[in-house]
């Protein structure tokens, strides 16, 4: 048996349920008797790899022309979004969030793994976007963000001028199309079961226990979601 559990999270810090899904994974975890010998793994995923955002954007009005729906359909999700957020003691404020490209806040989390502050990155990234409605895109805002975190501000300084981890970024996208991830959160255990979504916390805890019952395992992957969990893809979140 491996002597750390490993679960790998794809993960795009836009994403609503992405931020719910992190919760009730911690949930399971606190639940979990040898929590403290597994290891988690976030992972690059832009819903939309091509967006570039303007000051006029309304997320309303961007969500229903994105998903091809009226208004009133892309309120509804938001309300949705905001009650489930709710549930696992977080606190929306959607109609304050400012719509970005994701791809500079996700090499910044590589720079995260090395330190390993990726998990709080990932926190404070999910926190700035869908509740204190920062621009995550926003050079000055990343290097807040990363210095509250306590990264390095040099190294900060040299990943917000260059283009430093956008190979590994492009890697972790390649490897989710790889594996057929086709919305996020997605979760991969030991490099053997799949959970799709942010599922309920029973359901993460029942695999915490049957993966660390198996031991280490290669792929290919068997997903272990009893239904498809809440999550964001690049045509909708549902």
């Amino acid at each position: 048996m491996a002597t750390k559990l490993k679960i790998q999270i794809w993960s795009d810090v836009m994403c609503p349920y992405c931020y719910i899904g992190k919760r009730r994974i911690e949930a399971a975890l606190a639940q979990f008797e040898h929590r403290d010998n597994v290891e988690i793994e976030w992972k690059s995923f832009q819903l939309d790899a091509n967006f570039i955002a303007s000051a006029e954007d309304s997320i309303v009005e961007h969500l229903a022309e994105k998903y091809r729906k009226d208004v009133h359909w892309a309120q509804e999700m938001m309300q949705s979004m905001t009650q489930n957020a709710k549930s696992a003691g977080l606190d929306f404020r959607l109609e304050k969030a400012i719509m970005a490209n994701s791809f500079n806040a996700h090499r910044l989390l590589h720079l995260a793994k090395k330190y390993q502050l990726s998990n709080t990155m990932e926190e404070i990234l999910f926190k700035a976007y869908l509740t204190d409605g920062k621009n995550v895109n926003d050079l000055v805002t990343l290097k807040e963000l990363a210095l509250q975190v306590g990264l390095p501000e040099q190294e900060v300084d040299a990943v917000l001028e260059t283009d430093a981890y956008a190979k590994e970024v492009h890697a972790d996208l390649e490897m989710a199309q790889n594996i057929g991830v086709k919305g996020v959160p997605f979760f991969v255990f030991d490099s053997k079961y799949a959970v799709s979504g942010a599922q309920e916390v029973d359901t993460f805890v029942k695999t915490l226990e049957k993966v660390w019952e198996d031991g280490h395992y290669n792929i290919p992957l068997e997903d272990l979601s009893a239904q498809d969990g809440a999550s964001c893809g690049t045509q909708g979140c549902n």
